[in-house]
């Protein structure tokens, strides 16, 4: 059964829709349930001369679990620098959301993974360091969506 809060979100979801021009694009999915995730990011820096997250939006085609954890995770994240945004779990989004079924779990680690996504496109963009630690996050993310494909 699906908490309040996740049925609020998938109702009335926060930051729906698409960036014209956005900054960065992540895009995942995960085929055994159909779900699709796009998260749409406009960058801007503070006044430390971070990279924030000044505008964010998704498009997510799926159940109600993964509408309402896009939902969230643009909530969690939004004015937040891009450091602060990868430190962003899964479970911060399922606890944001008051709990999840055991079986929607997989829609809270797709929502951070579209973030993931989003943030290492932007790095890549603007040519900016990668750590190994990244990068092997996005390659696990890359690797789970090709196994996916075939």
């Amino acid at each position: 059964m699906y908490t309040k809060k996740v049925l609020e979100h998938f109702r009335n979801p926060h930051n729906f829709g698409s960036i014209k021009n956005p900054d960065s694009l992540g895009q995942v999915g995960n085929l055994a349930c159909g779900d699709v995730m796009k998260l749409y990011l406009k960058i801007d820096q503070n006044n430390q001369g971070q990279d924030f997250i000044k505008d964010i939006k998704f498009e997510t085609l799926g159940c109600a679990a993964a509408i309402a954890t896009s939902s969230v995770v643009t909530d969690l994240v939004k004015g937040k620098t891009l450091k602060e945004a990868l430190e962003i779990k899964n479970e911060n989004v399922i606890k944001a959301l008051d709990d999840l079924p055991t079986i929607k779990i997989h829609c809270s680690l797709l929502a951070v993974d579209a973030l993931t996504e989003a943030i290492y496109d932007y790095y890549k963009k603007t040519g900016q360091e990668i750590s190994q630690e990244f990068e092997q996050k996005h390659n696990r993310i890359i690797s789970c969506q090709t196994r996916l494909k075939h």
